[in-house]
């Protein structure tokens, strides 16, 4: 059933481990979406360690965060009208708030409230440092002079210091980014309740014990790391580099308010195995079967490939708590392998993006009672089987993440062969032999000058991938037959204009 303004739900937050509440104080067109509509919704000051009861509306009130750079103002924003499947309407009284709001977000209930009563639990005199800090006052740290409302600190800074207490002169350092981290260092950050990011790659320290620290966000290299230690709370967790099979991850909460984060694969570690959210980007394949085994209890699923492929896609239907999903250039799956909404019955969110056109139709329709009962559902870019021959099968994919190629040079490879290909699809035996050498006289020699030029600037081309460069067009050539094409002479003339 749409909200109606007034409506107070009521949602499980599990970072204050109670229930929390949020008002739809207002309702108007989506412009971006024909006859749907946005919420304008309300944040409240209230949390209980049940649903509340009707008696207690009349007392709640709106919240008024000033934690950080938040200055007295209602968490107050648009959003879909879609009311998630988790929240539940407790009752309905008159909005507590009438002004409108310009700012679109999303429900996140319980969010604000959180940080807000962290925020309380520091010291006030650091939190009064804090809102006080100018960016006309200027302080010097290690010899570099920084504005004294400074937030992030990288080397630089760090490397030029010899006793950490210098970090006094910045009120309002929360990010710190190194690659040249220590022990010390680590301890400081512990010691340090408004420092709420880390971004750590450093091989000096082989266990890190963040138990201590206020992080919300952690970014770290873990090649050479054994064991790293997880405050609570932590909300964000970025895993780069090797990840060892033995590294160990441990947190008290066991990753219950937990997303991690990762590339190219799932990672492999121990611990952190009631893991909440998890998101893997540059994916060239997937099992989710072995996604829903390592991380049953999953609340949020978002896999990008680049693009990739998925086997078992069905299993997702075992994440009996999943409530976001997102998927965005992965293929390999069929219409009838996607879960019906009956097998992901606490789904709110589905965003679906770059995927096979048989699934994006069949999800589209299958999917559309529930989007009436509050689903979130975007299906965009379906791909027909053109579109995948020439990027999920573009066989210069892989040359994105090898050693001496960059993702740019990587890009160029591919569109070569897209060329490459549309060419040989527009040759048909209706041309005439003389016009069908001269078009694919041409396309090898602007095939060949592609690699010749990515070659010249950066001497990328070994062995490997001449060989490559010459299976693809052979493989092309192929494909059109010899009646069609004069497969030797072409490919002496590749020979002769190649310089790798």
């Amino acid at each position: 059933m749409p909200p109606r303004v007034g409506d107070i739900y009521s949602v499980y937050s599990n970072q204050l481990r109670q229930y929390v509440a949020c008002q739809v104080t207002a309702l108007k067109e989506n412009s971006e979406r024909k006859g749907a509509q946005l919420a304008a919704v309300l944040q409240l000051d209230w949390s209980g360690d049940a649903l509340p009861q009707a008696s207690e509306l009349g007392a709640m009130r709106p919240l008024v965060p000033d934690f950080f750079f938040w200055r007295d103002k209602h968490d107050h924003a648009y959003a879909s009208a879609e009311v998630p499947a988790a929240y539940t309407l407790v009752g309905n009284i008159a909005p507590l708030v009438l002004d409108d709001t310009t700012t679109h977000g999303h429900w996140n209930a319980g969010d604000t409230l959180y940080h807000q009563r962290a925020w309380e639990q520091i010291d006030v005199t650091r939190r009064q440092r804090f809102k006080a800090a100018s960016g006309d006052v200027q302080v010097t740290v290690g010899g570099h002079v920084l504005r004294q409302d400074t937030t992030r600190i990288d080397d630089t800074v760090l490397q030029s210091v010899t006793d950490f207490a210098e970090f006094d002169h910045l009120p309002c350092l929360m990010h710190i980014h190194t690659e040249h981290g220590t022990q010390a260092l680590i301890d400081y950050v512990n010691r340090q309740p408004l420092i709420t990011e880390l971004l750590w790659r450093s091989s000096q320290v082989a266990e890190l014990d963040l138990r201590a620290s206020h992080l919300d966000r952690l970014s770290i290299d873990a090649t050479g790391l054994a064991k790293v230690l997880l405050n609570r709370d932590l909300g964000v967790l970025i895993l780069r580099g090797e990840i060892s099979p033995q590294l160990q991850l441990h947190s008290e909460a066991e990753g219950r308010v937990l997303v991690l984060s990762g590339s190219a694969r799932l990672p492999g570690f121990a611990g952190l195995d009631h893991l909440a959210g998890l998101s893997l980007s540059a994916l060239s394949e997937i099992d989710l079967e072995g996604v829903v085994q390592r991380f049953p209890h999953l609340t949020y699923l978002q896999l990008q490939g680049k693009p990739g492929t998925v086997s078992n896609l069905s299993a997702i239907a075992g994440l009996a708590q999943l409530q976001t999903l997102m998927l965005h250039d992965l293929f390999g799956y069929t219409a009838e392998q996607f879960p019906a909404p009956q097998k992901l019955s606490r789904l709110s969110t589905l965003w679906l993006s770059s995927l096979p056109l048989d699934v994006a139709q069949a999800v589209r329709k299958s999917y559309k009672k529930v989007v009436a009962q509050g689903l979130d559902l975007s299906v965009t870019q379906p791909r027909k089987p053109a579109w995948l021959a020439e990027n999920l099968h573009n066989p210069f994919r892989d040359w994105d993440g090898r050693e001496q190629i960059s993702t740019a040079q990587a890009k160029k490879a591919a569109t070569a062969y897209k060329t490459l290909l549309s060419a040989t699809r527009a040759i048909d035996a209706s041309m005439d032999a003389e016009a069908v050498q001269a078009t694919l006289s041409a396309m090898v020699a602007a095939y060949v000058t592609t690699f010749n030029q990515l070659d010249a600037r950066g001497k990328l081309i070994g062995t490997v991938e001449s060989e490559e460069i010459h299976a693809v067009l052979a493989g092309c050539l192929r494909e059109l037959g010899t009646h069609l094409a004069d497969t030797d002479g072409l490919l002496a003339q590749f020979d002769r204009l190649r310089e790798f």
